[in-house]
């Protein structure tokens, strides 16, 4: 078992797919295993390698925390794939460089002026990166059919009404009148919402408000943006 050398790259894309369904080495929570992971890898991966840095970030959140975490520590060929062997280090030499700091910060040994330096300097600057990255907004995009009580209904109007609610993360899109029969057409209206903001039974709640053009609204399709 193991990732290869997690301070290569091949090394990292092992642990990247390793963690495309997992959210951690071990198990359902962090643990040990994840610090044991962590501590070998010099830095943040990549961006492409989006699994592997995804974890990356969320175990560095535990740095004041790592000791308490649950497990032990094992060497690194005790996880990972079961057709990888762990070869992490095994070309080093005594000599230290910025690939070998660790970012958690050593207990047991004294660290050197240098490396401290490095590492205060490494996670300044990813803290600077992190500061500057905009927070993600779920959205998702909402294919709506509104249907009137029948032929009669004018549907400029119960349009009207439809675009007429407004809420804070709620954009209407395009809109079209599709047949469904006898002459009667339902409205089929696009809308993007952000999630932690506006939801379906919110839209459906005001949408068959307007009692008098509206008999039912039904979701035609939602997708995550």
């Amino acid at each position: 078992m193991g990732f290869g050398d997690l301070k290569s790259p091949a090394g990292l894309q092992v642990l990247n797919d390793y963690l495309a369904d997992k959210s951690y080495i071990e198990g359902y929570v962090p643990s040990q295993a994840d610090v044991a992971v962590f501590e070998a890898v010099s830095g943040p991966p990549p961006a492409n390698l989006y699994h592997a840095l995804r974890w990356y970030n969320h175990i560095k959140s535990f740095e004041k925390e790592k000791a308490s975490l649950p497990g032990v520590k094992k060497a690194l060929g005790k996880y990972g794939p079961a057709n990888v062997e762990d070869t992490t280090g095994s070309g080093a030499t005594d000599n230290k460089d910025d690939d070998d700091i660790d970012l958690f910060g050593s207990d047991d040994e004294e660290e050197s002026e240098e490396a401290k330096r490095l590492r205060e300097e490494r996670l300044a600057q990813y803290e600077s990166k992190k500061a500057k990255k905009p927070a993600l907004v779920a959205k998702s995009s909402i294919l709506l059919d509104v249907k009137p009580w029948d032929d009669e209904t004018d549907m400029a109007k119960l349009e009207e009404c439809v675009r007429s609610i407004q809420a804070d993360g709620l954009v209407w899109g395009s809109s079209k009148l599709v047949p469904v029969g006898y002459g009667i057409k339902k409205l089929q209206i696009q809308c993007v919402v952000e999630d932690d903001k506006v939801g379906t039974d919110m839209l459906e709640e005001q949408i068959t408000a307007f009692e008098d053009y509206v008999q039912s609204m039904d979701v035609a399709a939602f997708n995550k943006i």
